[in-house]
């Protein structure tokens, strides 16, 4: 079964390492799109570059930035594919983002 894992993180958190805390959580990243399991995944633009969305009343109507204003921004995903949900939370925990501050959201994919 395949599981987004949606990378949400504070926005400066891996600015605020260390340099060598920053080069092995990179490090960790590449690892884990090595992983044969890892099927895609990307890190995105800040959220400032953000281009949000809206259809109403048949008008498309578009804002600068997150459309909620929170802690956590959504810095990037991976597509994984596991056998079930605790190989998926295993993964997850393998994500820098998870043991320095952020959260790493498992959520099933569904096929079309």
């Amino acid at each position: 079964m395949r599981y987004a894992l949606m990378i949400y993180r504070e926005p400066g958190s891996i600015e605020a390492l260390s340099d060598e805390e920053r080069e092995a959580a990179y490090a960790d990243y590449f690892a884990f799109g090595e992983d044969e399991r890892c099927v895609s995944g990307a890190q995105l633009q800040p959220a400032e570059t953000a281009t949000c969305v809206r259809v109403a009343g048949g008008r498309t109507l578009m804002t600068d930035g997150p459309f909620a204003d929170t802690k956590e921004v959504l810095g990037g995903f991976c597509l994984v594919e596991a056998a079930d949900l605790d190989e998926a939370i295993e993964l997850a925990a393998r994500i820098p983002a998870a043991r320095f501050g952020g959260t790493v959201e498992v959520r099933p994919v569904m096929r079309f």
